[in-house]
């Protein structure tokens, strides 16, 4: 048995265990969800659970629901986090100092601790209105079990992991590239646009995909902060596989929301490939 024979020997065996964990946690449920999907009471084949996903009333409402939750959570998450990366790329002083060193606490924080504390902050007898109420503010707008709510809990949950991302980014770009740039004459937009865009929309993208997949399958934010009706799609199939027992509908739910997240999973290997083909030609 030659060197190379028995070092792919002993690289299959240092993989082969974790492939099996991953057969056993991921994909078997996965195989075992799309065919209970698939499968009546009476073990015939049928789309009829799939049909009534995006048909009943409920369910289709609690899709569109959940789609317009994430997309607004992710582009407030992309917009915020970059803000703060390039802030304290390009920006020195005991603020930016303080950004730093706070910005990754949340990241530290467990979920159900942080939803009880955004709803003592934020609900209607929170500390928030207990605040503005000798300032002669009666009422503040409905952000707990409201979509406002799991907005807010959204930002706190996604921002640090998106802005540590960006900043590994940003920090990679030298200063001389940037100086370079300013002493031909290139104003602040410019350089933004057209420098630090596209150095660092990869590790953008990163971060969308991410973010979308977090935000798309959370549950304890929505369950704990989020309205009766609408409900994202996470806490919807939790309520119907418990309390309704509408196993396959519960099961055809899942498969959606994986496919969702698959589509935005493709989109990205997608553009990264084709990145990458350009770039080597």
């Amino acid at each position: 048995m030659n060197k190379n024979v028995k070092q792919g020997i002993f690289g299959l065996s240092l993989v082969i265990p974790s492939f099996l964990l991953l057969c056993f946690v991921v994909i078997a449920p996965i195989i075992l969800a799309i065919n209970e999907s698939f499968r009546d009471d009476n073990g015939n084949y049928t789309l009829q659970y799939y049909i009534k996903l995006f048909t009943d009333k409920g369910m289709s409402a609690n899709i569109l629901f959940t789609l317009k939750l994430t997309i607004i959570s992710v582009i407030a998450v992309v917009l915020i986090g970059y803000a703060l990366a390039i802030y304290m790329r390009f920006s020195t002083g005991r603020i930016v100092n303080g950004i730093k060193k706070m910005y990754m606490i949340p990241m530290f924080v467990p979920s159900v601790i942080a939803s009880y504390g955004i709803i003592n902050m934020y609900g209607n007898h929170g500390w928030l209105s207990r605040l503005l109420l000798p300032l002669g503010v009666e009422s503040i707008p409905k952000i707990i079990f409201d979509y406002k709510g799991i907005i807010l809990a959204n930002l706190w949950f996604n921002i640090p992991f998106t802005t540590m991302l960006l900043a590994s980014a940003l920090s990679g770009i030298p200063n001389a590239l940037i100086e370079s740039a300013k002493d031909i004459g290139a104003g602040r937009m410019q350089i933004f646009f057209k420098l630090i865009v596209p150095l660092t929309y990869r590790t953008m993208l990163v971060a969308i995909t991410f973010s979308f997949m977090g935000i798309i399958g959370g549950f304890t934010a929505p369950f704990l902060i989020g309205p009766n009706s609408p409900q994202v799609l996470g806490v919807a199939m939790r309520q119907v596989f418990s309390v309704y027992q509408e196993t396959q509908l519960a099961s055809a739910t899942a498969v959606f929301m994986f496919v969702l997240c698959s589509f935005m999973g493709y989109f990205y290997i997608r553009t990264m490939i084709k990145d990458d083909k350009v770039s080597s030609h």
